[in-house]
């Protein structure tokens, strides 16, 4: 069972998909977000499915939205995966390192990508994403986080390096947040049927191979994440976390830095793959 939100930007419907046919939710959800999340949404729709009570659907040549409704808040996390660290020039760190993307970068996983005004250093990120399905604050324990933990999702921390490590004085949000720099989806895949531990995450650029790992690397897995996290602030139903990225991004100096018409794609097996195209700045907002 997966989540989507079709329909053209602001006007996302909410359906889900099960056994390749797709079902609305007109009748179960107003959208997917921390209130449907938070309300037992996820079991509703099971327990419709089962029942065969959900009319089915079309998206057949529909644009496919962020499968969340925009977030509260899109929390990350940096150097998580220990190659990823040495290829920045850093030790892997003993502690999370956290910082924010505004929510306002999340967009589809066909979306362009935005190449900001002057940028020269935009890189690309695949990335696990964590859906918060409740308010998660202070947790006692790794159970706990697992079931603050709504479901799971493809996402790309795009960032512009200059802006991120020269700029930014080691805050690292000014690199991070421009429109269009966090591409979703396709789909929210439930945390009942996803294991977090052994994800396979890749991404390519023109169709040439770039990253390749596992979350079996990450140096701080999702529980400890959710956990840590939850300690410092408290999460909210449809919070997203990016819980880091593998080596073989740009900032390594294998390879050259994102230019106007290259097309990034990337997936986690079971999640789905998405597709993103870098456009110039002209003709948005």
């Amino acid at each position: 069972m997966e989540f989507l939100r079709v329909g053209t930007a602001g006007e996302e419907r909410a359906v889900v998909r099960e056994g390749g046919m797709a079902y609305a939710l007109d009748g179960l959800a107003a959208d997917i977000d921390g209130a449907f999340l938070a309300g037992g949404g996820i079991d509703r729709v099971r327990r419709a499915l089962v029942a065969g009570e959900l009319p089915a659907t079309s998206i057949e040549g529909e644009r496919i939205g962020a499968p969340i409704a925009r977030p509260t808040a899109v929390i990350c996390i940096g150097q998580n995966y220990a190659a990823h660290a040495a290829e920045s020039g850093a030790e892997p760190p003993s502690e999370l390192i956290v910082f924010f993307k505004h929510p306002n970068t999340v967009v589809g996983p066909f979306d362009d990508v935005i190449l900001p005004p002057g940028a020269a250093k935009l890189d690309w990120e695949v990335e696990l994403g964590v859906v918060i399905g409740s308010v998660a604050n202070r947790l006692a324990s790794r159970e706990e986080a697992e079931a603050a933990i709504a479901g799971y999702v493809v996402t790309n921390d795009v960032s512009e390096r200059e802006h991120q490590l020269v700029t930014s004085l080691g805050q690292w949000s000014k690199g991070k947040s421009a429109p269009t720099f966090c591409p979703v989806g396709p789909a929210l895949v439930p945390a009942a049927e996803v294991d977090p531990g052994n994800l396979r995450l890749w991404s390519t650029v023109n169709g040439d191979a770039r990253q390749d790992s596992t979350t079996a690397d990450l140096i701080f897995d999702v529980p400890t994440i959710v956990q840590n996290l939850s300690q410092y602030m408290q999460l909210e139903p449809g919070d997203l976390v990016c819980t880091g990225t593998p080596q073989g991004v740009a900032l390594s100096g294998r390879f050259p830095y994102l230019a106007v018409g290259d097309v990034i794609e990337m997936g986690v097996s079971g999640l789905g793959a998405q597709r993103s195209r870098v456009v110039a700045t002209s003709g948005y907002r």
